[in-house]
C-alpha cells in the first residue's frame, strides 16, 4: 500500500506541472492575439517609412532630376521596392513596366542629345569659316596698307661696300703689277656654242643686267639694314677647255668648293676640318689664308654678299662662321643633333639658314649667333638654297620641299626620283637645279613648280649623297661631277649635253663652282686634287 501510495503521489505531481504549462500556453496565446494586429501594423509602418526615405534618395540622385526632366510620383517607386520586398507577381509586373518606361525615356534624350551635338558642330564650323574669312581680309587689308607705303617710299640703289670695292681694287691693282701689259679681267676663251649667242639669250643676259632691285628688309637683329644685290657681271660664260692650275689642297677627301663674288679667290673645305682660300690669278691658284678651327669635317662653304665672311657646315652638328681679314671664326652656331650638311647666307650676312640630317632646317640671326625659327622638314636634309622669301630644302626621301618664311608649313613638295644630293639657284631666281642619285640633273621652274628639263648621260654617274651640281652664272649651262671622275656639261637651251672632261680627277668628283665671273671652274674631288678650268 505504501508503494501503492508513493507511486500516485508522483503522478499527481506531473499532472500539476502539465497543467500549469498548458495554462501559461494558454495564457501567451490569448495575450499574443490581443496584440498581434498592433505588432503587424507597426512592423508594416517601419518597412514603408524606410522605403520612402530609400526612395526620396533615389530620386534626388536620379537621371531624370539630372537631364531636368520631373520625377516620378514616390508611391509608384514605392509600389515598386514594396513588390521587390513582397514577391508579388503583380507588382513585378508593374516594376518591369516602369523599366521600360525607363529606357524609353533614356532612348529618347539619347537621340535629343546626339541631334543637339550634331547642331552645334555645324555652328562650329560656320564659326571658324567666318573666323577665316575675317582673317584673310584683315591680312589682304594689311598688305594693301604695306604696298601703299612701300610705292610712297622712295629707293636708292646702292653698289658693293666701300671695304669691297677697295679690297677688289688693290687686289687687282697688285694682279696688275705682277703681270705687266696683261689686263685682269682679259676675255678667256669660248667655244662656238658660247660666243654664238642667239636674241634670246641675249636678252636674257641684259634682263639680268639691269634687272635687279633694292630691298630694305627686315633683318631679325637690324630692321633698318639694306638688303642689297650685286648687278650680274657675267654676260657669257666660258666653256672649260683646259686646266689651268691644280694641286693637291688637303690632307683627306674635299667636300665643297665656292668662288667669292668677285670672283678672285677659291674656297675649299675638307674632311681635315680646314678651309683653305686660293688666290685665283691668271689661271693660276696660290695659297692665300687658311681657315682653322673648326669641330669637324667640313660639308659645305659660302661666302657672304660682300665677300668678307665665310660660313661652313660641319660634320660636328654645327655651322660656324669666320672673318676673312683675320683667320678667326666668330660664331659657332650649335643646335642640331646631327650633322649639317649644308649653311647658306640670307639677302645679308647677318641671317643664315642651316640644314642638318636631324631633319631641322633652322634660321639664325648670326649678330647674336642664336636660332630664332626652326623648321621640321620630315626628312634628312641634303642641301638647301634661299630665295627672296622661301627656302629650298632638298632631301633623302627624293623630295625638294619649299617653306615660306612667313608661314611655318610646306607650301609645296616635288618629287624628282633619286635622293637629292644638291641644289642651285639661278641668278635670276627663276630656275632651280637639282642633282640626284638617280644620275640625273632636273632643272625646276620656280614659277610654275614644275620640272621643265631632266639631264642624263652616259657614262655621268653620281658619286655621293653631297655630289654638288651648278648653274653657270648666266645659266646657259648645268655642270657636275661624276663618280668616275670626270666632269659634265649640259647645253641649258638645247637641252643636251655639251662637252665631257675626262681624265684630270682619279677619284669622284665631290663638288664644282663656277665663278660669278664667268672665265673659271673649280672641282674638288675624294682624292684631295683642286682643279682650275679656263
Amino acid at each position: 500500500m505504501a508503494e501503492s501510495g508513493g507511486g500516485g503521489g508522483r503522478l499527481c505531481r506531473r499532472c500539476w506541472k502539465r497543467h500549469i504549462v498548458r495554462q501559461l500556453q494558454q495564457r501567451d496565446r490569448a495575450q499574443k492575439a490581443r496584440f498581434l494586429d498592433l505588432v503587424e501594423a507597426y512592423n508594416k509602418l517601419l518597412e514603408k517609412s524606410n522605403l520612402e526615405n530609400l526612395t526620396a534618395k533615389l530620386q534626388a540622385k536620379s537621371l531624370d532630376n539630372l537631364r531636368g526632366f520631373p520625377p516620378r510620383p514616390v508611391q509608384e517607386t514605392t509600389d515598386c521596392f514594396l513588390g521587390a520586398v513582397l514577391g508579388s507577381a503583380e507588382t513585378k509586373e508593374s516594376l518591369k513596366g516602369i523599366h521600360e518606361r525607363h529606357l524609353a525615356e533614356l532612348e529618347s534624350i539619347n537621340g535629343e542629345l546626339a541631334y543637339s551635338i550634331y547642331e552645334w558642330n555645324l555652328q562650329l564650323k560656320a564659326k571658324d569659316a567666318e573666323l577665316e574669312e575675317q582673317r584673310g581680309r584683315a591680312k589682304q587689308d594689311r598688305l594693301a596698307k604695306e604696298l601703299k607705303k612701300a610705292a610712297r617710299t622712295p629707293v636708292g640703289i646702292k653698289g658693293e661696300p666701300e671695304e669691297g670695292k677697295a679690297d677688289e681694287q688693290k687686289m687687282l691693282h697688285r694682279d696688275a703689277q705682277e703681270e705687266p701689259g696683261e689686263k685682269v679681267w682679259k676675255r678667256p676663251f669660248r667655244s662656238a656654242s658660247a660666243t654664238s649667242m642667239t636674241l634670246t639669250r641675249y636678252v636674257g643676259v641684259f634682263k639680268g643686267l639691269f634687272d635687279f632691285r633694292m630691298k630694305r628688309g627686315s633683318s631679325f637683329s637690324n630692321p633698318s639694314e639694306e638688303r642689297y644685290y650685286y648687278i650680274p657681271s657675267c654676260a657669257a660664260a666660258c666653256l672649260p677647255s683646259r686646266v689651268s692650275d691644280e694641286q693637291e689642297g688637303h690632307a683627306s677627301e674635299i667636300n665643297a668648293a665656292r668662288f667669292s663674288p668677285n670672283s678672285s679667290v677659291l674656297a675649299t673645305g675638307g674632311a681635315d676640318k680646314l678651309i683653305r682660300l686660293w688666290n685665283v690669278t691668271g689661271g693660276r691658284m696660290e695659297k692665300m689664308k687658311t681657315l682653322e678651327g673648326a669641330n669637324g669635317g667640313i660639308t659645305s662653304v659660302e661666302f657672304d654678299p660682300s665677300g668678307f665672311h665665310v660660313l661652313a657646315a660641319t660634320y660636328n652638328n654645327a655651322a660656324q662662321l669666320w672673318k676673312v681679314d683675320d683667320c678667326r671664326f666668330k660664331e659657332v652656331l650649335t643646335g642640331h643633333t646631327d650633322k649639317v650638311t649644308a649653311a647658306r647666307f640670307r639677302a645679308t650676312r647677318h641671317q643664315a639658314v642651316t640644314g642638318s640630317r636631324d631633319r631641322t632646317v633652322k634660321e639664325w640671326d648670326l649678330t647674336k649667333g642664336a636660332c630664332y625659327r626652326t623648321i621640321d622638314v620630315f626628312s634628312y636634309c641634303n642641301d638647301i638654297v634661299c630665295c627672296d622669301t622661301f627656302i629650298i630644302s632638298g632631301h633623302h626621301d627624293k623630295t625638294i620641299r619649299f617653306w615660306d618664311s612667313r608661314d611655318p608649313r610646306c607650301t609645296q613638295v616635288i618629287p624628282v626620283e633619286g635622293k637629292v644630293t644638291s641644289l642651285s639657284i639661278s641668278p635670276d631666281q627663276m630656275h632651280l637645279l637639282s642633282c640626284s642619285r638617280d644620275n640625273a640633273l632636273k632643272v625646276i621652274d620656280l614659277r610654275m613648280h614644275n620640272i621643265r628639263q631632266v639631264f642624263r648621260a652616259e657614262g655621268f654617274k653620281c658619286g655621293s649623297d653631297g655630289t654638288k651640281a651648278v648653274f653657270s652664272p648666266d645659266k646657259s649651262y648645268a655642270l657636275v661631277g661624276s663618280a668616275d671622275g670626270a666632269l659634265y656639261l649640259w647645253n641649258m637651251e638645247t637641252g643636251k649635253l655639251e662637252t665631257s672632261l675626262p681624265g684630270v680627277h682619279s677619284s669622284p668628283v665631290n663638288a664644282v663652282a663656277w665663278s660669278p665671273s664667268g672665265a673659271y671652274i673649280g672641282s674638288v674631288d675624294r682624292g684631295r686634287k683642286v682643279v682650275l678650268w679656263s
